[in-house]
């Protein structure tokens, strides 16, 4: 698999405007909090991936410290249709869409999640955002949500831990 990467100094450049660092200085973001993160989990048909938090995620409190430098994992929702070969159900839902990482970013630097989709959206365009973990749906004609993974198309590294983030808990990088 290749991952997706684009420049680096667009990457930067995007993390330092999200973050705020072009304007007067900031105090540096507190260290100590965790935040959810998922990973590759499964290659699907075409070029399809399934990504999610696997047995080390903590979707209630946070899995991994907030002091880390990891991707965002993005999501496009562009409408795409489930491919042939994939049966959304609750727990890998389709996201109707694609994904990518970012470049690494310390979690304590996503203040917000308007902060860590600025980072989608100045690294990937318009449309791009953080992904979340009930982006997956399910049942007939998706309209269901599910949680835990979700299929995409796009491609991400394998081995590799991503900023992932969910709307009903707090295990966001800024809570």
């Amino acid at each position: 698999m290749r991952s997706i990467t684009l420049g680096v100094a667009l990457g930067v450049a995007a993390l330092t405007l999200a973050a705020g660092a072009s304007g007067p200085a900031a105090a540096e973001p507190a260290a100590g909090g965790k935040a959810l993160t998922w990973t590759f989990l499964a290659d699907g048909p075409g070029d399809t991936v399934q990504v999610g938090g696997g047995p080390l995620a903590d979707p209630y409190q946070g899995d991994t410290s907030t002091s880390t430098a990891l991707p965002v994992l993005c999501l496009k929702v562009d409408g795409s249709p489930v491919p042939a070969g994939l049966t959304p159900n609750f727990f890998a839902g389709w996201s109707r869409g694609h994904v990518a990482v970012s470049n690494p970013v310390r979690g304590n630097r996503l203040t917000s999640l308007a902060v860590a989709n600025s980072v989608c959206e100045n690294t990937f365009g318009t449309g791009w955002r953080f992904a979340e973990f009930h982006d997956g749906r399910y049942g007939p004609n998706l309209a269901d949500t599910g949680g835990w993974s979700f299929w995409a198309h796009g491609d991400v590294p394998v081995g590799t831990r991503f900023w992932t983030h969910i709307n009903d808990q707090p295990a966001n990088p800024w809570n």
